[in-house]
């Protein structure tokens, strides 16, 4: 396969599961707002979620104030700002464009249908009067489209590079919503136990859509359990460990390395990242710190997505694939 091909399905895949949690992100935070009415009189109710960004420096200088209508601008509309919707769906349709003879037609139809949707000039009345419509039709747009590469592409190559963008992605936002969000949902530790620390960590919940999972394991709303439900759990398809794992078997299957051989340096950083979700123990965690250890998860992420840019996307000479040890096959 032509790395360029394999590029653009590696980033059509990472472009949409963005813009779904961004989605996901703000249709959660319109529904904790509304079970607690109180809040929707605080100024930074919404700053949160220009923190999980990391870019508040550019939210700041661009923006006056956190107010609802401007943070639901700068995720959804903001055409300036490279992980907004908008700009992640144009991307994706870019990238679904210049790939059309491997993906199906359905899915490139969708993919330019749920593009439509946002850029067409209603929408930014749309998302200001029916919110909750509007950001539930993106996610669902986005699991439908998700839905039909499972169903009607064949599970080769291709499909490989679209699984590991896909799960890198979701690990990265699932570690960078639970990171941010522990530190915010307790401001004071009288909140402990009482209504506003159930629904918020409920919220979280909601944000990555595993309420109803969470409770089928653990009943009750712990933060304890909550980190340990996201971050551990093998079976959960949003939890950070159950997205390395198959984005791991994602890269075996691209390489023809058989599983488990770390022969070079791609699925060397893999392995330090699965052992250390692997080896590692919730308790460990709390004692050392839920920020300090997704940090480092954060950081593992970058590197792999560095290495797989450097080993399957960038032009490199005959010597530089040989000693790489990776090859697309």
């Amino acid at each position: 396969m032509l790395s360029r091909v394999a590029n653009s399905l590696y980033w059509m895949n990472r472009y949409l599961e963005r813009a779904e949690n961004t989605a996901r992100l703000i249709e959660s935070q319109l529904h904790m707002l509304l079970d607690l009415p109180t809040m929707r009189q605080d100024p930074n109710a919404w700053k949160p979620l220009v923190d999980i960004t990391g870019d508040y420096q550019y939210f700041s200088e661009n923006y006056k104030g956190y107010s609802r209508e401007n943070v639901m601008f700068f995720h959804t509309f903001d055409r300036n700002y490279p992980h907004s919707i908008i700009s992640c769906l144009t991307a994706a349709r870019e990238n679904a464009r210049s790939v059309r003879e491997i993906i199906p037609s359905e899915m490139w139809e969708n993919i330019n249908n749920l593009y439509l949707t946002i850029v067409e000039p209603g929408s930014i009345q749309d998302a200001a009067k029916t919110p909750y419509k509007f950001y539930l039709n993106i996610k669902m747009a986005c699991h439908l489209i998700t839905g039909i590469a499972y169903s009607t592409m064949s599970h080769g190559e291709a499909w490989n590079f679209s699984e590991l963008g896909r799960l890198l992605e979701r690990a990265d936002k699932t570690s960078r919503i639970l990171d941010v969000k522990y530190f915010i949902i307790l401001p004071r530790i009288d909140y402990v136990g009482s209504s506003l620390d159930s629904v918020q960590w409920t919220a979280l919940l909601k944000s990555t859509s595993s309420l109803e999972m969470y409770r089928k394991r653990f009943n009750l709303i712990s933060s304890k359990n909550i980190v340990d439900f996201l971050v551990f759990d093998r079976e959960f398809p949003r939890s950070i460990r159950y997205c390395i794992y198959h984005a791991e078997r994602a890269f075996f299957n691209i390489s023809g390395t058989p599983f488990g051989v770390y022969d070079n340096d791609l699925a060397r950083q893999f392995g330090k990242l699965t052992g250390k979700l692997n080896y590692s123990h919730i308790d460990e965690v709390m004692a050392v710190g839920v920020h300090q250890f997704l940090d480092e998860i954060q950081s593992d992420l970058n590197q792999v997505s560095s290495v797989i840019h450097d080993n399957f996307f960038a032009i490199k000479s005959v010597a530089e694939i040989n000693q790489s040890g990776v090859q697309i096959q």
